[in-house]
């Protein structure tokens, strides 16, 4: 009786281990060096996005703004910059490249986009020339 229990654990260990491996031919010694070039993807993306809207608000904001509907302007620039985003995120998500594997990385990556897009639509719309 012990001889069948014994084979019965050897089996199931043998089934767990059989289906953990696949038998496709990856090559298991390229996959560290892909995991090395896309490693900091995302924080570089982000820091890269968070630079270029740190420039974008500093020439918006050294010179003083007009004083007529300043609030009313930052919050209808803030909800074209968020829909833009939107727009920005819903595309890789199509595209299937809006995936992050921490919570941490969504939200600095998404947090940077949107940081990016209202100061450039601040930018545009105060350095252009056009609106004011």
């Amino acid at each position: 009786m012990a001889l069948d229990f014994v084979d019965v654990i050897d089996f199931i260990s043998n089934l767990i281990s059989l289906g953990g491996t696949s038998s496709s031919n990856h090559h298991y010694d390229d996959q560290p060096e892909k995991n090395k070039k896309i490693k900091y993807l995302t924080e570089k993306a982000s820091a890269a996005f968070v630079v270029a809207a740190s420039v974008l608000l500093f020439f918006v904001f050294k010179d003083p703004l007009p004083p007529e509907n300043y609030s009313q302007t930052l919050i209808i620039a803030s909800l074209i910059g968020i829909a833009v985003s939107g727009i920005l995120f819903f595309i890789l998500y199509i595209a299937e490249l809006y995936y992050f594997k921490s919570l941490f990385r969504l939200l600095l990556f998404s947090g940077s986009v949107i940081l990016f897009f209202i100061s450039l639509v601040l930018c545009i719309y105060f350095k252009s020339g056009l609106f004011v």
